[in-house]
Formats: C-alpha cells, sequence, structure tokens
C-alpha cells in the first residue's frame, strides 16, 4: 500500500483522468486514511526506535494534519457555516477537538525531539482515540451535511479546498 505525503498526490493518483472527486465526504474521507496511514507509519517506526525515520514520518503527519485541518477551518466550516446560519453547531465542535489534536502533536513532538518512546507512545495511544472519534462524527454527520447542503456546489468547495496550501 503506498502513503501519500500530500492530499493533491493522493486524488491524483486515484482519478488519473483529472476528475474531482464527486463528494465533499470522499474528498475529506479519503484525506483521514491518507494522515492515518501517516500516524500509524510513524508510531510503529516510534515503537521500533528508529528515531531519525520517526522524526521525518511524523514530521510527514504533522504537515498533513495541519493541511487537513486548514482544508476545514478555511473552506468547509466558514462556507457550511455560512449556508447553515450554524456557528455554534458541529463545526465549532470539530475546531475544540482540532485544538486538542494540537496540543499532542506538540506533546508528541517534544517526545520524538528527546527520544522518548513511552511518552510519545502514550500521546499517540491518546491521540488515535481522540482521532477515531472526531474522525467518525466528521464522516458519518458533519461531512454528509456539508454534502446536502453544499452539494449543488461540491466542485467549486472541492476546487477550495485542493487550493489550500
Amino acid at each position: 500500500m503506498a502513503i501519500y505525503k500530500n492530499v493533491r498526490q493522493l486524488h491524483e493518483e486515484e482519478r488519473p483522468s483529472g476528475k474531482f472527486m464527486e463528494t465533499i465526504s470522499e474528498y475529506l474521507s479519503s484525506d483521514h486514511h491518507r494522515c492515518d496511514d501517516l500516524f500509524a507509519l510513524a508510531e510503529e517506526l516510534a515503537g521500533d526506535g528508529k528515531w531519525e525515520r520517526t522524526a521525518t514520518e511524523f514530521g510527514a503527519f504533522l504537515e498533513s494534519m495541519r493541511h487537513h485541518f486548514a482544508m476545514e477551518e478555511e473552506v468547509l466550516f466558514p462556507t457550511f457555516e455560512e449556508r447553515t446560519g450554524m456557528s455554534m453547531g458541529p463545526t465549532q465542535i470539530m475546531r475544540m477537538e482540532h485544538q486538542q489534536m494540537r496540543g499532542l502533536f506538540d506533546a508528541m513532538a517534544q517526545a520524538v525531539e528527546k527520544r522518548d518512546q513511552d511518552d510519545f507512545l502514550g500521546q499517540a495511544e491518546t491521540l488515535l482515540v481522540l482521532m477515531q472519534q472526531h474522525n467518525l462524527k466528521e464522516e458519518q454527520i458533519l461531512y454528509h451535511m456539508a454534502d446536502q447542503v453544499l452539494g449543488g456546489e461540491a466542485r467549486d468547495v472541492i476546487a477550495r479546498l485542493r487550493a489550500v496550501a
């Protein structure tokens, strides 16, 4: 199985014709899976004590997660909130969970710097649970709501997601 370093690489390989993914759910859920694969690799490497590679792969995971959060926080959430008028609903909860995860990212980065396997793996376990719960809420609830509310402009929304640096 290939591990994709960025969302553009993943989506270009899945859609070699250059066609857009059809739904917002499909686009963002596939990015979740890509991030999950990067996380699993970093966790495995840390468990094996391969700190140089852990640092590299954990860095790739962090970059991917920051990009994913930016796609949601800069494009999806504001667009969804504008169309629905809901700013204190599911998007607010997702933003709060993003902040929780950012705290864990920082703790894990410190553990990598210190080469502290127990700390890294303990933080990773906490992050894994949080990511699984978070992704489930997004994939089963929020993204489907976005597909319903923004379905007519999905191509434009996905184009704006793709454009996030």
